[in-house]
């Protein structure tokens, strides 16, 4: 009994400790499907991969005008061609200058480049950030990001940018799925930025 209550009272440690730091909630998806509904967005994907691709997909049938990017554009255009009229391909900066938000999601070690390369572009955008760092695929980088917290290290790699991390819980696939099981699956987000966690919400 007694290491029960000092698991309890260690827990509640802990989460006062995040609620001191971070706006953090669980949103079931498509919870708020009819405020989505009703508030189309234009969203940049940078990295349309697993993630970004599934996202971006469900996003346009949604209703929302997606602009697609990678290193591949060629498989961009061929996604966006599948998708149709509101979907589109382009470069990561036709990406960012596009979207009133951004999901970005690459391998953790490529943050620092798309960090650069869209400097100008990140100030003051909301950017849903999916990365997680492995140590195993990412080296170095996934180390210092998983001492320092992920989110704070997005933050100091993505300079300006209002991050919000999420869509980094569970499979894509599952993500891909999610939005036929309304209520069934939950998704975290966290952001110090409330406002940016309003516009997110809905897209997820």
């Amino acid at each position: 009994m007694r290491s029960n209550s000092v698991l309890q009272q260690t827990r509640r440690r802990f989460l006062a400790g995040v609620a001191g730091t971070l706006a953090f909630t669980v949103l079931p998806f498509a919870s708020r499907a009819a405020s989505a509904a009703n508030d189309k967005m234009r969203i940049g994907v940078v990295g349309s991969g697993n993630v970004g691709g599934t996202l971006g997909s469900v996003w346009v049938k949604a209703g929302h005008e997606v602009m697609f990017s990678s290193l591949h554009i060629e498989n961009d255009r061929a996604l966006a061609a599948k998708l149709g009229p509101n979907a589109q391909a382009g470069t990561p900066r036709e990406a960012a200058a596009f979207g009133q938000v951004l999901l970005i999601s690459v391998p953790y070690r490529a943050l620092p480049d798309v960090g650069k390369e869209l400097a100008e572009l990140l100030k003051r955008k909301i950017v849903i950030d999916t990365c997680n760092p492995f140590v195993s695929r990412d080296g170095e980088i996934a180390t210092w990001a998983r001492e320092k917290g992920a989110g704070l290290a997005s933050a100091e790699l993505l300079p300006g940018a209002r991050i919000v991390r999420t869509f980094n819980a569970i499979s894509a696939a599952r993500m891909g799925e999610a939005h036929q099981e309304p209520g069934r699956i939950g998704m975290p987000i966290a952001s110090d930025d409330a406002d940016a966690i309003a516009v997110t919400s809905p897209l997820i």
